[in-house]
């Protein structure tokens, strides 16, 4: 063998090598690939059981028969499609009108809330004015303090002017941008006004419009993504309130979730003079009023969820 054919030999053979290394390397990368969406498939599903369980337990044995509850042998599918329980916990809760309360105290909440957050993150961003930074420290130390700490003053300050047992205990805060979530939602909207360029409020003050038409009229539509990320949280967390609305609003208000932290005594109240067993209460029928109150939320986040998502990222909430 000649010494040219050896060396196309050797060349051949190192060709050969090089590209079995760099099949073996593409199949490596690529079982990392599917190892890690693997991964990441299960932990999905995971999580999305640890969240969707407890929602299909409830939904199912919210349509179970007293019968049904007693045999062992019935866990997830139901013998019938039993609406009495719902019809019951309707009854008990005084379903409609409580609902009807409920979303107008939430939603004037919220658009409170949502409004004086808005007009707090737009000055603090935008203006300059005395004491700015010792303003934004105040406001990073009230994220910090628990709402319970705070109960007892807030208490005794309402109680003063006449103002508990009513809805204003709650709604004058939210209206002032009081409380850790409102905390969170300044600094969302400082964060949000502060990334874009003062250009278009210089160009509207150009044209003559005063500083609060601009907020009106320029800075609000801009902000968008973050009006709807502060609406959507602030109506779950005023739906869901029941330690401060139960301080100072006190049981008599028809607030959904505080009936039915009460829903034992409210359908004992309601079928106090029923004589048959059907009618005493069972876990279907917590059931079937659990499911009653958060439906609307459930409802809201499936008609909202592609904004609401879209409103996360924009804001930086994700961490992005």
């Amino acid at each position: 063998m000649s010494m040219k054919e050896s060396r196309t030999n050797a060349k051949g053979r190192m060709a050969s090598l090089r590209l079995s290394l760099q099949q073996s390397d593409r199949l490596r990368r690529r079982g990392k690939r599917i190892a890690g969406r693997l991964l990441l498939y299960f932990l999905l599903i995971g999580i999305s059981v640890v969240f969707v369980y407890p929602i299909l337990y409830m939904l199912v044995n919210s349509f179970k028969t007293v019968n049904d509850l007693v045999n062992p042998g019935i866990e997830w599918i139901p013998t019938s499609l039993y609406i009495g329980n719902y019809r019951r916990a309707i009854v008990a809760m005084d379903y409609w009108r409580s609902l009807a309360f409920t979303v107008i105290f939430t939603a004037a909440a919220t658009l409170f809330q949502t409004i004086s957050c808005a007009l707090a993150g737009y000055s603090l961003a935008r203006h300059r004015f005395p004491l700015k930074n010792l303003w934004m420290a105040l406001i990073v130390v009230a994220f910090l303090i628990p709402s319970q700490v705070t109960l007892i003053p807030r208490y005794l300050q309402f109680f003063k002017y006449g103002l508990v047992n009513t809805p204003w205990s709650i709604l004058l805060p939210a209206a002032f941008g009081q409380g850790v979530n409102s905390t969170i939602f300044i600094l969302v909207f400082h964060q949000f006004f502060a990334s874009y360029p003062r250009s278009f409020d210089e160009a509207a003050q150009l044209d003559g419009a005063s500083r609060l038409r601009v907020f009106f009229r320029v800075a609000l539509p801009i902000c968008s993504p973050a009006i709807i990320v502060s609406l959507l949280f602030s109506f779950v967390w005023f739906w869901n309130e029941t330690y401060n609305a139960g301080m100072l609003m006190g049981s008599s208000q028809s607030l959904l979730p505080i009936k039915l932290s009460s829903f034992m005594e409210l359908f004992n109240n309601a079928y106090a003079s029923a004589a048959d067993g059907v009618s005493r209460l069972n876990e279907s029928q917590n059931m079937a009023a659990t499911i009653l109150v958060i439906a609307p939320l459930l409802l809201i986040y499936l008609v909202l969820q592609k904004r609401f998502i879209e409103g996360i990222e924009s804001t930086g909430l994700t961490g992005e």
